[in-house]
């Protein structure tokens, strides 16, 4: 659907039954769920879906072993049930890892091997694979580069692997299949009140400059780490609900983790758990837990907080990667929902939280990708009684999202489902953007044509995730992407260069200073410095 059609269907006059505010995990389950039950739903996005958190997690679909270990079974039961749910409903998507925790003392292995012994049985008839003891010589078959000295077997489980901002673009062709409106580069400017009731907000399309208005019978406030600036547009003076935290990835070389299975380490030296786990061709290792005062849409990654992960990864890969080795390095901040004071956010719980405003505004945060649909069930629920809205069941429990299929597609075209085809017909399907990427410039347009992306940033960082698998790249394509998209969009060279710019400023901000780069197996060559 062309912009211009969605912006005519955002703006008709008839009032929406529910206006949903932000366009991530819990925004796009909300809008899902609305739009399934039969209500008429718009969704408004400020920059692009999955802008903020929602691109930028550990690429799993998993209960949380830690949470496990807190005693929070309820969640963890809950986040198994779903992980088996989004598996069945998006299996283009969602595909089963296996995760070793290698044991270097004698009690590791009975240890963990209870626990997750415990977390298949949680998971019942949805669970993956059942977990297992596995001696040295597996161990060493499955990932070849840990480390041998010490090493006596491990415990080997099964997690759900994902692309989260694939889940995201997928949801919202979901939602407009089911005849919901979505409207990315759309901010929301304030909210509508009568009588001390929210009844909708002003927004503004960022690509006209216009204002426009969208009433509603209830609002969803869905953005993320952001809920506490919209609740201040109804009250300035309300308490602030979360208590954000920082997670810091790397991504690095599939040659440091080769085999089948992804490493998990169980605690590390602040307590946490930290994963290697294989994606696209590369491996993202993270993640850590800093709090921070204040929320950005780009968040940085402290250069402790890297060198952390490539410790920790250090103490059981050989080789190990180094600063050298880093192809991207990406932060999301976490919706942590405020605990007592003095608690550690890595003990904050991923439940999530709905409460009611004085004005009727309904803020949906904290939870995780694994509970998306879930989260989005129970706001709907709540919103439609808030409204007055006609009680109607939820059919997502058992909905195949779009593309969905169990046909096993090769890199890159498997997360288009049965998209690809069309896709792989179209003019530049053979065509790459750059060498050390998988993709084309046929993603270029379907992303422009069919999945509402309107910069250089959506097509290289969400629509396709060149920018976490290898930042550089990334950048040295971003002229290529620019004028493919200033082809389907009409936009002239002024735009392609002040796209191109902002993207690479974008880029180096996914990079190590002064690294290097392996030009390919034989040799390495170092990096440009991009403008910052």
């Amino acid at each position: 659907m062309k912009r211009a059609d969605i912006i005519e269907a955002a703006t008709a006059p008839q009032p929406w039954d529910i206006l949903v505010i932000g366009g991530g995990a819990s925004g796009l389950g909300t809008a899902v769920e609305a739009a399934t039950r039969g209500y008429r739903v718009l969704l408004l996005e400020s920059h692009d879906y999955a802008k903020g958190t929602s691109s930028r997690s550990t690429k799993l679909v998993h209960g949380g072993v830690r949470y496990l270990a807190q005693g929070n079974i309820s969640l963890v039961r809950e986040a198994l049930h779903e992980r088996g749910l989004l598996k069945r409903n998006a299996p283009h998507l969602v595909r089963d890892q296996g995760f070793l925790i290698a044991a270097y003392k004698w009690w590791s292995a009975p240890f963990y091997g209870i626990g997750l012994k415990m977390y298949d049985l949680l998971a019942g008839k949805l669970n993956l694979q059942a977990s297992r003891y596995i001696g040295k010589a597996q161990a060493l078959t499955n990932i070849p580069t840990l480390k041998k000295a010490g090493l006596g077997g491990g415990i080997l489980y099964f997690d759900g692997q994902f692309d989260d901002s694939r889940l995201a673009i997928t949801l919202l062709r979901t939602l407009e299949d089911h005849g919901g409106v979505a409207v990315n580069h759309a901010p929301v400017t304030g909210l509508l009140m009568d009588g001390g009731k929210v009844v909708g907000a002003t927004w503004r399309d960022h690509e006209t400059g216009q204002t426009h208005e969208a009433r509603a019978r209830v609002v969803v406030n869905a953005t993320g780490v952001f809920v506490d600036d919209l609740r201040r547009m109804e009250d300035p003076k309300v308490k602030p609900m979360l208590s954000p935290s920082q997670g810091v990835h790397v991504v690095v070389d599939r040659r440091f983790l080769p085999g089948e299975s992804a490493l998990m380490i169980p605690r590390t030296d602040d307590g946490r758990v930290l994963f290697a786990v294989p994606w696209h061709d590369h491996v993202v290792i993270g993640t850590t837990d800093t709090p921070v005062p204040d929320v950005a849409w780009e968040p940085r990654a402290l250069p402790e907080e890297v060198d952390f992960i490539l410790k920790t990864a250090a103490q059981y890969l050989s080789p190990a990667p180094t600063r050298a080795d880093v192809r991207s390095v990406y932060a999301g901040l976490r919706p942590l929902v405020k605990a007592a004071e003095g608690t550690d956010t890595k003990a904050l719980s991923r439940d999530h939280v709905i409460r009611i405003s004085a004005g009727g505004m309904l803020t949906l945060t904290g939870g995780k990708w694994t509970t998306y649909r879930r989260m989005g069930a129970d706001a709907v629920t709540r919103a439609a009684e808030l409204a007055g809205l006609p009680r109607r069941m939820s059919l997502t429990e058992g909905l195949k999202l779009h593309g969905a299929t169990a046909e096993a597609l090769d890199e890159p075209w498997k997360v288009y489902g049965t998209d690809a085809e069309r896709i792989q017909a179209m003019p530049g399907a053979s065509v790459l953007l750059h060498p050390e990427l998988p993709y084309s410039e046929a993603e270029v347009r379907w992303a422009v044509q069919q999945e509402q992306a309107r910069t250089v940033e959506d097509v290289l960082a969400r629509r396709t995730r060149a920018l976490l698998l290898n930042a550089q790249a990334s950048a040295e394509a971003a002229p290529r992407v620019a004028a493919l998209i200033a082809e389907e969009l009409g936009q002239d060279e002024a735009w392609q260069a002040a796209q191109v710019k902002a993207y690479q400023a974008l880029a180096a901000g996914y990079r190590l200073p002064g690294g290097v780069l392996p030009a390919d197996s034989e040799g390495r060559k170092e990096l440009e410095t991009l403008p910052a």
